[in-house]
This record gives structure tokens, C-alpha cells and sequence, in this order.
């Protein structure tokens, strides 16, 4: 038995984490999550431990930097090109763009690529229209959705808390693609980064913290690799 509960409104795919990403029309899922999505980050050279990665948290101005694969459908073997704050485009192994970004680090860095994808915690990321919009009004003023991150966003009257522990289904069978939802998505100073300037507002990590349980959208992750088109249909499995 499923049921309609709205329609696939945004796709998002970051190659770069941290980085500013690319809109999709489709989406591939694989074991792994969405192919190519955060398959390159910086890190520290110096850092051992697990978590060594260059991030916005440390270095706001990464959000101004706007990544993309030269061939989206083969994110796997396809060059990288990131377009700069002040309008260059640059191949990602640009010797320049990391000496850059090593001086903003304060620190050595390195560029590393994983196919499976550098995630903090699950591959996928999804939030509805009605939950983007509970938190603009909780907050009494309009926040660019790209401050969140998400990769599927869903025009739905539903929050998508509504669906943890559920199955969603994008389009139809046989390339559609499943996904199990598991839990909200806790959320740190990366929301607070403008991702027009890079400065922050602290305001909104407060309103999320406080009147959302610091959570917005939820994590999932694949359950039938498949693909998820811009408009398709999605359905609870149940």
C-alpha cells in the first residue's frame, strides 16, 4: 500500500563539502547516496583525528565558492570546476585555490576524493516546504533554503519528521528510486553562514535550537538505488 504524499521541488548535489553545490534535474541513489555528492573535501594535513576536515564552520568564505562537475553524469571520473567569489573559474586542483584556501585555514591542507562520499553522519538529507516554512515563520522573516544543505527537498504539507522510520518512493517503478528515513538532522553554526556573504547569523541557530529541537529536515539513506527526477511523485511505503 503507498500513498502520495507530494512531489520531488529541488535537487541539490555538493561535490565539494562545504562548498556551494549544483541543482539537479536527477538524481542518481546508489548504496553510497547520491553519486558524486561531498566526494571531495579539504582537510587538515595536521589533523589526525576523525573529523579532519575544512569546513565552513572554520572558514565561512568556503560557502562563496560554487563547485561543480564539467560532467554531471559521471561524477566519478569527470573534472571539477569551481567558480571563485570574485567570478573566476577554476579547475578544483588549481594550485592557486589552495594556496587561497590554505591561507584562510590559518593551517596545511590537503584535497581528498572519496567515491562513497564524506558525510558527517548519512548520505541523504531531506526536508518539505511546509517544514522550511514552520521555520520561517517561527522565526518571523524569510531563510535561504541553501543555508540547510539539503539535497531533496519535497513540496509537501507535511513536515518531514513525519516520516522518520518510513520508506519514501521517488517516481516510478523499475528506476525509481527508495529511501529509509531515520532521524532528524541536528544542526550547527553552518546554518548561521549567509551563502550570498558569508557572514553570519547567530539568530538562526537560536530559533532552530529553541523551537525545533535543533533539528530541521531528516537523514536517510538508500534502500533501492534508483533515480529521483525534479517533479517526480513520492510515496510512503507502508
Amino acid at each position: 500500500m503507498t500513498r502520495i504524499i507530494g512531489h520531488v521541488g529541488a535537487l541539490h548535489r555538493f561535490p565539494v563539502k562545504s562548498m556551494a553545490g549544483e541543482r539537479l534535474t536527477i538524481a542518481e541513489i546508489d548504496w553510497q547516496g547520491i553519486e558524486g555528492d561531498r566526494q571531495y573535501a579539504f582537510h587538515y594535513t595536521d589533523n589526525g583525528t576523525r573529523f579532519p576536515w575544512m569546513t565552513a564552520r572554520d572558514v565561512p568564505a568556503m560557502v562563496l565558492y560554487k563547485a561543480g562537475f564539467a560532467d554531471p553524469a559521471r561524477p566519478r571520473t569527470s573534472t571539477v570546476t569551481v567558480e571563485t567569489p570574485d567570478g573566476a573559474r577554476v579547475s578544483l586542483h588549481d594550485s592557486g585555490l589552495h594556496a587561497h584556501l590554505e591561507a584562510a585555514a590559518g593551517a596545511p591542507v590537503a584535497l581528498i576524493q572519496v567515491a562513497r562520499g564524506i558525510y558527517d553522519a548519512m548520505p541523504i538529507s531531506i526536508q518539505t516546504t511546509a517544514g522550511h516554512a514552520r521555520l520561517e515563520a517561527a522565526h518571523g522573516a524569510a531563510l535561504d533554503p541553501r543555508r540547510f544543505r539539503i539535497n531533496v527537498t519535497i513540496e509537501s504539507e507535511l513536515d518531514a519528521g513525519a516520516f522518520q522510520g518510513l520508506r519514501l518512493a521517488f517516481g516510478a517503478e523499475p528506476d525509481g528510486a527508495v529511501v529509509h528515513c531515520a532521524d532528524p538532522i541536528p544542526r550547527c553554526v553552518l546554518i548561521t553562514i549567509d551563502p550570498d556573504t558569508a557572514a553570519k547569523d547567530v539568530t538562526i541557530l537560536r530559533t532552530v535550537a529553541q523551537q525545533f529541537g535543533n533539528a530541521y529536515g531528516i537523514y536517510a539513506g538508500p534502500a533501492r538505488p534508483g533515480l529521483i527526477r525534479l517533479g517526480d511523485p513520492v510515496r510512503v511505503l507502508e
